[in-house]
């Protein structure tokens, strides 16, 4: 009798903690989303040709740096997304209430700019990608603009946010094809583990583009207005944050196998490359026809997802600054401003790429040295505002953060200074 009651009282809190914990991961999976998105999106045409580059001229060398990058990012996207949740407002909307209309001004011009440039490189990776597959840009660009215009025009965050989370799954090609390379793990894994470090120009410069490239300003922007836009609130933090480390783990993961990938087949035969489009027609020889064709299929969905969420990030950032509606469950009658900046971005980035002559390596190259140099700023700008009471409340960072986000700032500051004066000399 005893025994029977004793095991009857275990299987009933069995099955409790059974549903507690189901009820947990559907939360999990229902709130997920911001995090993942922001992360993966940095894996963008830029991001995978600093990659290719990396391994194709270093090999394996610089494997190790992804692990701070994927702590620093940590860092920097949880302070984003817990000043979503608990005020309830995007980051330039807080700049703006804090700093004032001046400073949020100039700093909107500055942004959008640095987005023009950033998008325009996103169609660049689109055309180049199909180039490979025979289709001409003026076919692949044209078609690939309307079709991210259209999916944002004419749906709503729920909508909009499956597509991009379903995207995040062919980063996966990339991971395939870094099996299909035989690496030799030991040798990776020793790479990984034991730092290696050289006070060359070149290697500085490839080291510091390899951990800049993966922490964009663009992206604090985009993470705490989509966390603000989906509606996620104080309560919802604890799987807000998992979804950031996640995505940051994520999104570094796609990188070291782009690393690992080109360093045991391009580097190893002595390949030279100047961009993710000529990796991925010299894998062809070394890994396969089809290594290659995943390698491309995963530039193509790289900058088509990011030519859709940088416009995105650009209308968020400048409607919020300027206190317009800023939402993707507005139609566009109700927000003619977000959608108009929108389609404006859209426009520009894919109408400069069909233009004949148009300097793309100088805009992008521009591009890149105005988001090293605000990226500092809006770092600053941020871990003033999440130690401000009167935003944060409670949710205020602790000691050990502060010392750990101020350090992380510190590093960033001085890799992106170092980035402007590598590429300016």
């Amino acid at each position: 009798m005893v025994d029977s009651l004793s095991g009857g009282i275990r299987r009933f809190w069995q099955s409790l903690a059974a549903r507690k914990y189901w009820r947990s991961l559907g939360l999990f999976f229902a709130l997920v989303g911001p995090g993942i998105i922001t992360s993966n999106v940095d894996n963008d045409a830029g991001g995978i040709t600093t990659y290719s580059l990396a391994g194709a001229e270093y090999g394996l060398t610089l494997l190790w740096t992804l692990i701070p990058i994927t702590a620093a990012l940590i860092i920097i996207q949880e302070m984003c997304a817990r000043m979503g949740v608990v005020s309830g407002k995007g980051l330039s909307d807080l700049i703006r209430e804090r700093f004032g209309a001046r400073i949020t001004f100039y700093l909107m011009i500055v942004l959008f700019l640095a987005n023009l440039g950033n998008t325009v490189s996103e169609f660049a990776g689109v055309a180049a990608s199909l180039e490979i597959f025979g289709i001409s840009r003026y076919i692949s660009v044209p078609f690939s603009a309307a079709f991210v215009w259209w999916l944002v025009v004419k749906g709503n965050y729920k909508s909009v946010e499956k597509v991009f989370l379903f995207a995040c799954v062919f980063y996966l090609s990339y991971i395939v094809s870094g099996f299909m390379g035989k690496p030799d793990w030991n040798a990776v894994g020793s790479s990984l583990l034991k730092p290696t470090f050289r006070m060359d120009k070149g290697f500085l410069t490839m080291t510091v583009g390899v951990i800049g490239t993966t922490i964009a300003p663009w992206m604090q922007f985009y993470l705490q207005s989509s966390v603000v836009d989906k509606g996620l609130k104080a309560e919802d933090y604890p799987y807000t944050r998992m979804d950031v480390i996640l995505g940051s783990v994520m999104v570094n993961v796609i990188a070291f196998f782009i690393i690992m990938l080109c360093a045991v087949t391009l580097f190893q035969n002595g390949v030279r490359i100047e961009s993710a489009k000529d990796a991925a027609q010299a894998l062809a020889p070394l890994a396969g026809e089809y290594c290659s064709w995943l390698f491309a299929f995963g530039l193509l969905n790289a900058s088509l997802f990011a030519a859709s969420i940088l416009p995105i990030s650009t209308a968020y950032t400048i409607c919020e600054a300027f206190g317009w509606e800023s939402s993707l469950n507005r139609k566009f009658l109700e927000a003619p401003q977000f959608y108009g900046l929108y389609s404006l971005m859209v426009l520009l980035g894919a109408g400069i790429i069909l233009l004949p002559d148009m300097p793309l390596i100088r805009i992008m190259f521009y591009s890149q040295v105005i988001n090293g140099a605000i990226l500092p700023v809006i770092l600053v700008f941020m871990l003033l505002l999440v130690n401000d009471r009167r935003i944060m409340g409670k949710y205020t960072n602790g000691p050990v953060m502060n010392i750990l986000s101020w350090l992380t700032v510190a590093v960033l500051t001085f890799l992106s200074l170092a980035m402007l004066v590598f590429t300016l000399i």
